[in-house]
């Protein structure tokens, strides 16, 4: 293993597209959080949408039957709904078997169902030159992608939706005269039609967002009664990783399956193993609690900075650190101030000579904690964020170029007193 390398074997500087690094807790909970049918809660969305889709279908089906006497040529229109139950119903049906996941495969069958049924309902109506007074079969599509919020990409949803728009206004254009009768009738069919999945789409990445947010803070927060110098939250994973193949190594020259002296390509992997243990205790005894909190956060390794020479943050008491990060998540959480270009600038130290002088009658020393923020206005910090300020010591305010400016002094154990 190279030095340039973690005790992961990742590159030290080597960041995921999203800003951080592909080794990091928050990457590996974001990549498992984002993957069809992983979120949290997802599942009863899903269900609660099917049950829509369904009511909808029944009222559509129903219209399309009381009026079926309007259309020249019913036959299409049939067909149109016969294949879209058939969708419908396999889909719901796919799904109780496999569980919450639906293949790439299965969506490009289901979408050219869909459009299948689009045109047959389509070519029903066109004669009767009123698209929004007789389509049935096609404003149901609509709703027949609402099951998919929770199981497909919302990429591929915003495309779906999107070429339904476009096919439902071309026919509108092309079949319907448009005057101050027929006009808000046409509007109100496409909304009904475009509006549903649209909008459960952003409802259930707004969902989304928040459970991974909240996910995030749960594993940052666990930092906060680690030791002074402690290894990251994968110090587990990796550890017991690094054991295994040690215990492998060992067991097999116990029993003779490795014979010695080891051959070079033995050899080369238990040096790599010590020095894989060497490094994960060096990094052990430089790196804080609030390196990890900031590396291995998705959120706040991407707008914190975090400048601690001398592992000041380490003597922060778990009240103190609570209160930091706490701070730290309300100036960025909002969603006002969460915006390109807001970060976080965490600089500790350096301990001036007072301190030191202070701090031999006292038993304490004063931590300066400098907070620079970037697109964070003073008249837009809540109260909370004041409150849990107080708990890290006394802080003055000022303002940067727009951008609040904060000055802790937090008071901590003199460690030479330990």
């Amino acid at each position: 293993m190279s030095i340039d390398e973690n005790t992961l074997g990742v590159p030290r500087h080597r960041r995921a597209p999203r800003g951080l690094p592909t080794s990091s807790t928050g990457a590996r909970s974001m990549r498992q959080a984002q993957q069809a049918g992983a979120t949290l809660g997802t599942g009863y969305l899903g269900m609660g949408a099917a049950a829509v889709a369904a009511l909808q279908a029944i009222y559509g089906l129903i219209f399309f039957l009381v009026h079926l006497s309007s259309y020249p040529v019913a036959a299409p229109a049939i067909v149109a709904w016969l294949v879209y139950l058939a969708a419908f119903i396999g889909v719901v049906t796919l799904v109780a078997i496999q569980g919450e996941r639906l293949t790439g495969p299965v969506m490009i069958g289901l979408c050219a169902a869909l459009a299948l049924v689009v045109v047959l309902d389509f070519i029903a109506i066109w004669p009767l030159h009123n698209v929004g007074a007789y389509a049935t079969a096609s404003i149901s599509v609509g709703f027949g992608l609402l099951p998919l919020i929770t199981l497909r990409p919302a990429r591929e949803l915003i495309i779906a939706t999107a070429a339904l728009f476009l096919l439902l206004v071309g026919a509108v254009i092309l079949t319907t005269p448009i005057d101050r009768v027929t006009f808000p009738q046409q509007v109100a069919t496409i909304a009904l039609a475009v509006l549903p999945p649209a909008i459960a789409t952003y409802a259930v990445q707004r969902f989304r967002g928040m459970i991974q947010i909240e996910l995030d803070r749960v594993l940052v927060q666990s930092t906060v009664t680690q030791p002074r110098f402690a290894v990251g939250m994968l110090a587990s994973d990796e550890l017991a990783r690094l054991d295994l193949a040690a215990e492998k190594l060992l067991d097999g020259v116990a029993v003779g399956d490795i014979p010695l002296p080891l051959e070079p390509q033995v050899a080369s992997t238990a040096a790599s193993l010590a020095t894989e243990l060497r490094l994960h205790l060096i990094e052990g005894r430089r790196e804080t609690w609030l390196y990890h909190a900031v590396t291995e956060s998705e959120y706040l390794g991407r707008a914190v900075k975090l400048a601690d020479p001398s592992s000041l943050a380490g003597l922060l008491t778990p009240e103190q650190r609570d209160g930091l990060l706490q701070a730290v998540w309300l100036l960025l959480g909002d969603r006002r101030t969460r915006a390109a270009g807001t970060s976080i600038t965490l600089t500790l130290g350096p301990i001036g000579t007072s301190n030191s002088i202070a701090s031999l009658a006292g038993r304490t020393i004063d931590v300066p904690i400098d907070v620079t923020s970037t697109g964070i206005r003073r008249n837009r910090v809540t109260p909370a964020t004041w409150n849990a300020l107080n708990r890290v010591g006394d802080f003055q305010t000022s303002t940067h170029q727009g951008s609040l400016r904060l000055a802790i002094r937090c008071s901590v154990e003199n460690p030479a007193d330990a």
